[in-house]
């Protein structure tokens, strides 16, 4: 699964994929075959990654239609260091409600602000994507900064 040109060993993908408090940048092919990148908020459980979003979104259109995805989650200010792979999507509504909490526990969104309020609210409209990693791989150029 890690590739093995990855800076990083799985240990250390997983250590950086919980600490990091950054959308995902998710790719995917639209209805005619054209590559998108979109981000999203995640969390990273039992060796998956996992987003919410709303069921009328055009990427869960995507996604159910062609499932295999590129993701990346790396900040944009240096030390120029990430995450990356390729995976295959899965869309479900019954999971969202947990994901959603999670999503909102782990982003600095706090429990009682209005922006969680109207997350949980819209719940039922949401639904969970869960990629399962078919590969990884990380770089690291904090020594060169």
């Amino acid at each position: 699964m890690i590739r093995s040109n990855s800076a990083w060993s799985l240990d250390e993908i997983e250590a950086f994929l919980h600490s990091q408090q950054i959308p995902i940048r998710l790719a995917c092919l639209t209805g005619n075959d054209s590559p998108i990148v979109l981000s999203l908020w995640y969390l990273y459980q039992d060796e998956a990654l996992w987003c919410a979003t709303q069921k009328t979104a055009k990427i869960v259109e995507y996604l159910k239609r062609n499932p295999n995805c590129g993701f990346e989650i790396a900040p944009e200010s240096p030390p120029y260091r990430g995450v990356r792979g390729q995976g295959v999507a899965s869309i479900s509504a019954k999971p969202a409600l947990t994901v959603l909490t999670g999503l909102i526990e782990r982003y600095p969104v706090g429990k009682d602000s209005g922006l969680a309020s109207w997350l949980i609210e819209r719940a039922d409209k949401e639904v969970a994507i869960c990629i399962k990693p078919s590969w990884l791989t990380s770089w690291d150029y904090s020594s060169r900064m």
